[in-house]
């Protein structure tokens, strides 16, 4: 029985790693595809956070299955967490850059 259960959990881990690596190539396709800046860090910041946070669950189930620990589980969590604060800081700076003008504005704009 508990061989079926490291199966299924096995299972568990390639199926989130692959769905993670989904998210990492369509945010790859969204920075190279879309036409300008915010939508390419739209692209970039939502694919990649999800595309992270897949391969981080995917290895927290494979760290915990295989006799890692909780600490292994809490430094790859911790990891996401930081990756994801500097993917929202990064963008905000990125998009309220000094002397970017967006196509969307009027003219008149200050």
């Amino acid at each position: 029985m508990i061989a079926a259960a490291e199966a299924v959990a096995n299972v568990a881990v390639i199926v989130l790693l692959v769905a993670g690596t989904g998210f990492f190539v369509v945010g790859t396709v969204g920075v190279l595809r879309f036409p300008d800046l915010p939508t390419r860090l739209h692209a970039v910041a939502k694919a990649d956070s999800l595309g992270l946070g897949l391969v981080t669950v995917g290895l927290v189930v494979h760290a915990v299955i295989d006799g890692g620990g909780l600490g292994v589980a809490a430094k790859l969590v911790l990891i996401w967490l930081l990756a994801l604060l500097g993917t929202a800081t990064n963008s905000h700076l990125l998009a309220v850059a000094p002397g970017e003008e967006w196509e969307d504005e009027p003219e008149d704009a200050p």
